[in-house]
């Protein structure tokens, strides 16, 4: 017998379906609670379901469920709490809205360009509505893919997403299930894909009820943020059913283009199939079944290509993985940093690592872990690497969430965009780094657990002693903290907030439209530096066609010698352009003699050629 659908679904003639799994229950009641206040048993089906049918049940009757008589709880597939994590769940009926993307035919990984985004702190309002004044800037930018934070009903109205606790419900200070589907159609609308970052490794610990239910965590492992959740032990099949169901309704009720998916290092599964490998089938069948594409991006540490090997192949069939190696080789570059986990970078060769192979650690020795980690990522598909130069973690797990632009000087943030956008992987960009938003991006909560604050505010504290921190971590809990993380759009209009944004465009755009950039073959580049310099040379494509693009790191100008076939290479892109802010120096022309170019890269400078038969 298959269960029905979990949570509370109409199904027509004001009759609502109430379906949850509740092993650990000998007996589960239904409480509505409006209009009628009427207590309901429900029958027990197989394999530790409860269900029923009612009549004269509207959306937006508010319902709890009440356990062997006693415990009275939301329930585990809420739609909408709209009084929080501790409150009654409401009906929700999926059909009252009226889409207007019935034109949409999605996005693949082929040309996108990947925009990172907080509900919260994007806009002034901090909702879904308060995105879509926005969408055209980013459109026009080049944004193809918007990867929301964690949108999952959360305890309080400010957080990062990642202690959510009712997975199925639409957080209510965002504006909920109406305002998440507005949001998404006007992003389709303006030919945007959508995706959303889902957390299956823990759950928030504060309105987490769902272990009155049934086994949901297991005691096998641990997260370093609590319980891992059960995806091998007994109960599992109907776990794993959970989230299996959970992707295929983000799909259908709110037409989600894809996933992130949180550290899926610390998704534990010892099971033949993988959890993981079920989820990625799970996506893509069911957009498959629309004929749309989706996308699955693993967020994972663990330099293991079988993450974003096929199915086929014995792996996980991700479309595509975070390639933090990239970020860390080019912040540790950049900043000098080598605290923490930036003590295994710091060296151009470990960024030209990760520009020729994705990755840094194929097997080496890291002085981070104290072991040797990763292995040969066997793909020459750049599409499988979202590589990022920001990003909220690395942001905002730094003590003051300080952003670039308070670390580097305009020249070096220029060079930061330039090598993520030209990189041949998936660029991501993360909200404000496109005009250079001052305002950090800092770690805040609003719990209702004075306890669970204070355990909070402490490990904060801790957490940066690897780190070597001097001064005072702000406040996780204080609405001030989130109040100062929030973006600035009006700095677009003045200096140098307005080059950044124009330099940002122009990378997306030549990166768009010149096809040795656009072509993410990482067999078909060439990344080398000049030995006792800090200068990068990178040749994409072959003959003519190619693009050559030079990087200078360092302060000084720098004379280099170079191999290059005997074209017409001619300057596409200077960093160093009047136009974006810089002293407007003027690019080297290139002449090849013998096959050798010699030539002056100006100080911290980014150049783009492209060669024309001569």
């Amino acid at each position: 017998m298959t269960s029905p659908a979990l949570g509370a679904t109409p199904i027509g003639n004001k009759r609502v379906q109430f379906c949850v799994w509740a092993p650990a229950c000998e007996r589960v009641d239904l409480r509505l609670l409006e209009p009628d206040h009427r207590t309901v048993p429900l029958e027990q089906g197989d394999h530790g379901y409860f269900h029923v049918v009612l009549d004269n049940v509207a959306p937006g009757a508010r319902y709890v469920y009440l356990l062997n008589g006693e415990t009275v709880r939301p329930d585990p597939a809420s739609r909408f709490q709209p009084d929080g994590v501790h409150g009654p769940s409401m009906v929700v009926d999926p059909g009252a809205y009226t889409w207007a993307d019935e034109r949409w035919r999605g996005r693949s990984l082929n040309d996108a360009v990947i925009y990172e985004l907080h509900v919260g702190t994007f806009s002034q309002e901090g909702t879904f509505d308060g995105v879509i004044p926005h969408l055209d800037d980013l459109a026009g930018l080049g944004i193809t893919v918007i990867e929301l934070l964690p949108v999952a009903q959360f305890p309080g109205d400010r957080n990062w997403g990642y202690d959510g606790v009712s997975l199925y419900a639409v957080q209510e200070s965002y504006g909920g299930p109406d305002g998440l589907r507005r949001l998404v159609d006007a992003c389709h609308q303006r030919g945007i894909a959508v995706i959303l970052d889902v957390v299956y490794n823990h759950l928030g610990p504060e309105g987490n009820y769902l272990r009155d239910f049934g086994p949901y965590f297991t005691d096998h492992y641990q997260t370093p943020w609590g319980e891992a959740l059960n995806f091998d032990d007994a109960g599992s099949d109907q776990v794993r059913r959970f989230f299996v169901d959970n992707v295929r309704y983000w799909l259908r009720e709110y037409h989600l283009d894809g996933f992130r998916l949180d550290a899926v290092h610390a998704i534990y599964d010892n099971s033949a199939t993988h959890v993981l490998e079920e989820l990625a089938e799970a996506i893509h069948h069911e957009a498959d079944s629309r004929g749309l594409p989706a996308i699955v991006i693993a967020e994972s540490d663990l330099n293991d290509p079988k993450v974003i090997r096929s199915r086929e192949l014995g792996g996980w069939g991700h479309d595509a993985q975070w390639a933090d190696d990239f970020h860390h080789a080019l912040h540790s570059v950049l900043t000098g940093e080598q605290d923490g986990y930036y003590v295994d970078y710091g060296k151009l060769s470990h960024l030209i690592d990760t520009l020729r192979y994705g990755y840094r650690f194929t097997g080496q020795f890291s002085r981070h872990r104290g072991r040797s980690h990763g292995r040969w990522p066997g793909t020459a598909d750049g599409r499988r690497f979202v590589v990022c130069s920001q990003n909220h973690d690395q942001i905002g797990n730094r003590a003051t969430g300080d952003r670039l632009t308070t670390l580097l000087d305009l020249e070096q943030l220029k060079l930061a965009a330039g090598l993520t956008v030209l990189s041949p992987f998936v660029p991501m960009l993360f909200q404000g780094e496109e005009y250079g938003e001052p305002a950090p991006f800092q770690y805040f909560v609003s719990h209702g657990d004075p306890d669970l604050v204070k355990a909070v505010q402490e490990g904060r504290r801790r957490e940066f002693e690897a780190f070597n921190w001097q001064g005072d971590v702000p406040d996780p809990q204080a609405e001030l903290t989130f109040k100062h993380s929030k973006l600035n759009h009006d700095l677009k209009s003045t200096e140098p907030h307005r080059s950044m944004f124009a330099w940002y465009r122009e990378l997306l755009r030549i990166r768009r439209e010149t096809p040795a950039l656009s072509n993410l073959d990482l067999s078909q580049q060439s990344v080398t530096s000049i030995p006792g310099t800090m200068v990068l040379v990178i040749q994409r494509g072959h003959d003519a066609g190619s693009c050559l693009i030079l990087v200078n790191l360092e302060s000084r100008p720098v004379e280099i010698t170079i191999d290059l076939p005997a074209l017409d290479w001619r300057p596409i892109l200077n960093s160093l352009d009047s136009q974006w802010d810089g002293s407007g120096e003027e690019p080297p022309m290139i002449t090849v003699t013998g096959g050798v170019a010699t030539m002056t890269v100006p100080g911290r400078s980014l150049l783009v050629y492209t060669a024309n038969s001569p």
